[in-house]
Formats: C-alpha cells, structure tokens, sequence
C-alpha cells in the first residue's frame, strides 16, 4: 500500500511536467497544421518521446521507439511514465496526444530503502514483543523446572551419606559366617543399595557434570572392567543373567576413571535391565574397543537412532529414566569416543565403544 502511495505520489508530480510538454506539442501540431508544407517536420524534443493517435485509437506519427498505449491516462511501464490527453481541435487529425519521458528511479529507490528500514524496525519491535510475551508466558514452566532442578539436587545431595553408608557396610560384612537365609537378604539389601546408588550416580552427573572435577589419567581398560563386573555381580545373579569377558589386549585410555566407570556402569545396567531371565551379557575388549552385548529384547531398528536422547525409552518391561544412554553418549562426546549400537529385536544388543 506505501508503495502503491509513493508511485502514485510520483505521478503527479510529473503529471505538472508532462501537461506542459503535451501543451508545447499541441502548439507545435496546430502551428504544422495551419502551415503545413512537405518540407516540415513532426516536431522531436530530447525532453520526452510523442505520439499522436487518431479518434479511433489508430497511431498517426510517433517519435518513440516503443510501441504507446492511450487506454490509461497516466500510468509506469518499463522505467517511462506516460501522459495521454485529448486534443480539442484535431491538429493532423490527431484526438489523441501521448507524452512520455523517462524515471530517474529515484522515488523507487527512496521508498525500497524507507520500506527496508520500516520492516527492520518492525522486526525488531515484534521480536521484543514475542520475546517479552514468551517470558511471561514461560515463567509458570520455568519456575517449575526450577523448583523441579532444585529438588534433584537436595534429594541426590541427601541421598548420597546414606546410600554410601549401605554399600559400604554391606561390603564389610563377612558373607561367609551368614547363614543361608541371613545371606538371601543381605544380597537384597545389596542389590538395592547398588541399584539406588547407580541411580543416584546417574543424577548427580545430570545435575552436577559441568562442575566435577575431572582427573584424567591412564586407565588400565581390562582392570576397569573387572572391577565393575564384581560391582555389578550381585544384580546380575539377582536375574541369573551370566557376566562373562573376552579380553584379547589391554589397552590404555587417557581419560577420568569415574567418568570411564560411569559409562560402563550404564551399558551393564542396561544390558542386566533389559536381559531376559537366565540370559548372558559378554564384554569383549579388543583393538580399542569395547562392546558389551546382551540376550535382551533388543531394539527396533527404527528406534536405535534415538536410543541416545534423553528421557528416550522403548521398553517399558523394566523401569528406568532413559538416562543411561544419554549419559553415555555425553562421556563419549566429550572424550571423542565413538558410540555404535547394533540389535535385533527380541534376540539381542550390542553396543560398541572405540577410541
């Protein structure tokens, strides 16, 4: 609409120029009209181009190039605006006297930049706005989670004396003096400490993972794995799932143990969680890669590439926060390991760690 303002603007303004050029060609006609001799010429002017139709829109003479309408009385066409008027006497048989002369362009490129600057400003202005609006739209949700983040780290935060006072009693306890039955709780006493002490792990390293320390070190791979096979013992026979090892080499990794321990813990967790009853879990560590491989109920092939997001669950046999893969996948990323997940569904999962 500005535009079609500004267009219209610029028309009339030379509308005053081209009523006095079509002026000084109806003189020029009448005066070659009165005085008509074979030697006179049509008059041509460096000012503006003419024509001259007859009362049947038929083209008498004209001194432009291009091709004249006389439908519209002023109108732009191609970068020339154009002035049709009507002759009161017929000078040469003419009705009609067509004027034009050609735009500099700089109403146009005035108006480009004055729209430039307006839809920039609008942007802004609707951006400010949006964003004012979302905020104050958010706040509920943003206090929510807040509120929700807070209570995570109280709870992990109050979680962890006791958690670790369990796991470490449980250790002391010489099992072999425990008589049978004493020894059937002791172990679910154990499987349950390990099992909320992996949880709480697992959040503490959400909620605190840009803050942990890290100490990166030479780790020893294959010790490493043996030592969270003993960890995980209890839990796996809890579900008669068989933990066995292949070790071909021992290689080192240059990397903080506990973070090293941590995604291994969660590809073990994983592969007891979603193991069948009496299945197999094999950890084989080879050529620097290590890949942990169950007799689960798999993935579907449609869902392998989204195991890692968070909260990302496809199973709801056994529970769970869908954490552990993401954990996972945020170790290898920040240590430049990469991540390779294989299955079959209802057969098996093997997930492959290298470096």
């Amino acid at each position: 609409m500005y535009f079609s303002a500004q267009r219209e603007l610029m028309l009339q303004e030379k509308k005053s120029t081209l009523e006095t050029y079509s002026k000084q060609l109806l003189q020029e006609l009448k005066f070659l009209h009165v005085n008509f001799d074979k030697t006179q010429l049509y008059p041509r002017h460096e000012e503006y181009e003419s024509a001259i139709f007859d009362s049947d829109k038929k083209l008498i003479f004209s001194s432009a190039p291009t091709t004249l309408r006389v439908d519209k009385i002023l109108y732009l066409e191609d970068a020339y605006v154009t002035l049709v008027s009507i002759a009161e006497s017929y000078y040469l048989g003419a009705k009609y006297v067509v004027v034009k002369v050609k735009d500099d362009g700089v109403w146009l490129k005035q108006t480009r930049k004055e729209l430039i600057a307006f839809n920039v400003l609008a942007f802004v202005f609707m951006f400010v706005i949006g964003y004012a609006l979302l905020r104050l739209f958010l706040k509920p949700m943003r206090d929510a989670l807040a509120l929700l983040d807070r209570f995570i780290k109280d709870t992990t935060h109050e979680l962890n004396t006791p958690v670790s006072t369990i796991v470490a009693n449980i250790e002391m306890i010489d099992k072999s003096m425990l008589d049978e039955k004493t020894l059937k709780k002791i172990n679910r006493i154990d499987i349950g400490a390990k099992t909320i002490s992996n949880i709480y792990q697992d959040l503490t390293y959400l909620t605190l993972g840009n803050k942990i320390v890290t100490k990166d070190e030479e780790l020893d791979v294959a010790r490493v794995i043996e030592e969270r096979m003993d960890y995980f013992k209890s839990l796996a026979d809890a579900k008669k799932v068989s933990l066995s090892k292949e070790i071909i080499d021992s290689p080192t990794l240059l990397m903080d143990k506990a973070k090293f321990s941590k995604l291994l813990d969660n590809l073990i967790s994983n592969a007891i969680k979603y193991n069948k009853l009496k299945g197999s879990i094999k950890i084989t560590l080879q050529n620097n890669v290590m890949s942990v491989e169950d007799t689960g109920v798999g993935i579907a092939k449609e869902h392998i590439s989204k195991m890692q997001e968070r909260y990302s669950r496809f199973n709801n046999s056994s529970g769970g926060f869908g954490l552990g893969l993401n954990i996972v996948s945020s170790i290898a990323k920040e240590y430049d390991l990469k991540i390779k997940i294989d299955s079959r569904e209802k057969e098996w999962t093997k997930v492959s760690v290298s470096w």
